[in-house]
This record gives C-alpha cells, sequence and structure tokens, in this order.
C-alpha cells in the first residue's frame, strides 16, 4: 500500500533526495520504522494520529453515533476518519486545516488559515444551528525548534480553539485540544477548568515519549 498524505506532504517517497540532510534522512527512517505508521498503511488510516484517537476514545468514550463533531487541524484526515466512522451517517463532521485535504465521505472539510476570521465564519455557517457535542484540535504551528517562538503560536491556536468550543459546544459537551507543555499551559489549564466540569490530561501511546505534547480533555461544558 502506498503511503498515507500525511509521509508524502513531508517530502517522503522512499528515495533519500541529493543533499538531504543526515537529519531529514533520520527523520525519514524513524517515521517509516514507526509501528504506528506501518500500521496506518495496513489499516487504511491517513495518519498515524488516528491511533491517537482510537486510544483516547477507547478510554474516555468520546465518539458515539449521531454526534456532531468539529475537528481543527484535520489534514491530512487521521482524526476526520475516525470520527466519521464513530459517529455514522446520523451524525456531521466539520473538518478544516491550513492545508488541504483529500475528501472523505461524511467529512465537510473548510481549507483555511484558522487564525482569520474568514475561516472561523465559514464553519459557523456549515454548523448552522446545530448543537456541537465534541471540538478537537490537533492543531500545531509550523515549529521552528526555538521554544520562545514555538509556543506562543501554539498556545495561541489553542486558545482559538477553545473560543470556538465555547461558541458552539452544547452543554454538557467536550472539548479535546493538544497542548505542548510550557510557558503558559498551566494557565491554559486553569481556563478549560473554569469553562468544563471536569478536565484531564491524557499522553496515547502513539504520541511519541520524547514530544512535549499532551492532549487535554475538557467534558462537561457549563455553557
Amino acid at each position: 500500500m502506498a503511503p498515507p498524505p500525511d509521509s508524502r506532504s513531508k517530502g517522503a517517497g522512499g528515495v533519500k533526495r541529493r543533499g538531504a540532510s543526515k537529519s531529514s534522512a533520520g527523520w525519514l527512517k524513524e517515521h517509516f520504522d514507526d509501528r504506528y505508521v506501518q500500521q496506518s498503511w495496513q489499516d487504511g488510516y491517513r495518519s498515524r494520529a488516528s491511533y491517537k484517537l482510537l486510544a483516547l476514545d477507547e478510554k474516555d468514550r468520546l465518539l458515539r453515533p449521531g454526534m456532531t463533531v468539529i475537528d481543527l487541524g484535520a489534514a491530512p484526515g487521521g482524526w476526520s476518519q475516525v470520527a466519521a466512522d464513530k459517529v455514522g451517517d446520523q451524525g456531521v463532521v466539520i473538518a478544516s486545516d491550513i492545508l488541504e485535504m483529500d475528501a472523505l465521505a461524511g467529512v465537510d472539510f473548510v481549507q483555511g488559515d484558522f487564525t482569520e476570521e474568514a475561516v472561523l465564519e465559514e464553519i459557523l455557517a456549515r454548523l448552522g444551528d446545530r448543537p456541537v457535542d465534541l471540538v478537537m484540535s490537533d492543531m500545531a504551528p509550523n515549529m521552528s525548534g526555538m521554544a520562545a517562538i514555538d509556543q506562543p503560536q501554539a498556545m495561541y491556536l489553542v486558545e482559538l480553539a477553545l473560543d470556538l468550543a465555547r461558541q458552539t459546544l452544547s452543554p454538557g459537551g467536550t472539548f479535546l485540544a493538544k497542548v505542548f507543555q510550557g510557558e503558559g499551559f498551566d494557565a491554559y489549564l486553569k481556563e478549560l477548568r473554569g469553562s468544563f466540569k471536569r478536565v484531564v490530561t491524557r499522553k496515547p501511546e502513539a504520541s511519541r515519549a520524547r514530544s512535549r505534547e499532551v492532549y487535554l480533555l475538557a467534558e462537561g461544558f457549563r455553557g
């Protein structure tokens, strides 16, 4: 089976390009040796990230038939695939990303920069008056490797995701977001606890151990 879109988008095609650095060659080897990457090819998932959501759903029962879900940072579609399968024909999944995403059955996709007001307005327009059960965000900025730049940008994105959740979630709804541990994390956690009845931190097995990413799960939106 051909590599999924998340592999191809990183320039991975199984062939080392002329002039590629040792670090990029090392990344490619690690990526293709990753058991979740290999499993995603076998299972037909677009991304190894699918296994993060599957693990979270198994533990916390996030997804149910008939739900309305918003998926932010969706490309290449790993989470949207899982969500669409779980909510079924009676459910709705609205996905968004700044990158292109190939069409998925049962998923309504909005392409654009979520930091721009027009993209938010388009998501809300697609939603209509439908109450939302789950807002999930796997968004992350393009990482420079400099924490002083990357961390504020990452926190800005999850703040925007929380703003959308507060606008759209029905009372009792759920918010799931990838957050990088560092400056602003504790304040964000406190903010979540003010809007939701229960907030827990999750680190699914498919999340690489060296990564500072964790997933904050906030349940019981106070409305």
